[in-house]
């Protein structure tokens, strides 16, 4: 059952390759990186979350949001780990703590628009976790477009399930429902981003993949508790 409608605007996906033991060390039990030609990720997404709103409700919410995430397997399906959620919007924050103790941040953010480039300025304010700024521009630089099945795009977007670990260590999932990516390959000028010294990893080397997407809307399910305890085999 569909608990949550949202539309997810200037989403900018930043994408950088890394050596999969590095991230299997960080991953809570039941979760298994998953790989790409060999290759784990890390993920840096800026984006607006806009008229989110419980099913039925007249009345949603908008803010801006940022997290670092990866991507992995549990009992043989997809998704991705999410190892912060910053968000501005202090509602939806000390509800998704409270309720369910996930690794929701409050942030103040700014997001600035100018046709189709994005400025995204976050700085964690949460004294919950260490201090997390960051600060880029992104565009698109071609046409939108189904990505391929069995290309990297692929495998980095379209997953159909998120996981997060409360403060406890205990990992939730919940599974997303929308239409296929309208991707498009992008560019970004990236200014600051302490996201992957906040969580406990060195800046990948090289400049990200970038991907873009104008909106997208999604519905979102219950979470539910992770059983089961996932192994990985490089």
């Amino acid at each position: 059952m569909d608990l949550l409608t949202m539309t997810w605007r200037d989403v900018g996906f930043m994408h950088w390759p890394v050596e999969p033991d590095i991230v299997q060390s960080t991953l809570p039990d039941g979760l298994a990186v998953d790989t790409y030609d060999g290759q784990a990720w890390l993920s840096v997404v800026p984006f607006q979350m806009a008229d989110i709103r419980p099913r039925g409700s007249p009345i949603g919410r908008s803010f801006g949001e940022l997290n670092l995430r990866t991507y992995v397997v549990a009992d043989g399906t997809p998704g991705v780990y999410f190892y912060n959620l910053d968000a501005d919007d202090r509602l939806s924050v000390t509800l998704a703590r409270r309720l369910f103790q996930l690794s929701y941040y409050q942030a103040s953010m700014r997001v600035r628009t100018d046709g189709d480039s994005v400025e995204f300025r976050s700085r964690r304010t949460s004294s919950r976790a260490p201090p997390a700024d960051f600060h880029a521009t992104y565009e698109p630089t071609e046409p939108p477009s189904t990505p391929e099945p069995g290309s990297v795009a692929s495998f980095l977007v379209e997953r159909y399930r998120f996981y997060a670990a409360s403060d406890g260590g205990t990992v939730y999932y919940a599974d997303i429902d929308h239409e296929p990516w309208p991707l498009q390959r992008g560019q970004a000028d990236i200014r600051t981003n302490g996201l992957f010294a906040a969580s406990g990893f060195n800046r990948p080397d090289g400049d990200p993949l970038v991907h873009y997407c104008a909106e997208i809307p999604v519905t979102a399910g219950r979470l539910h508790r992770l059983g089961g305890v996932a192994q990985y085999t490089d």
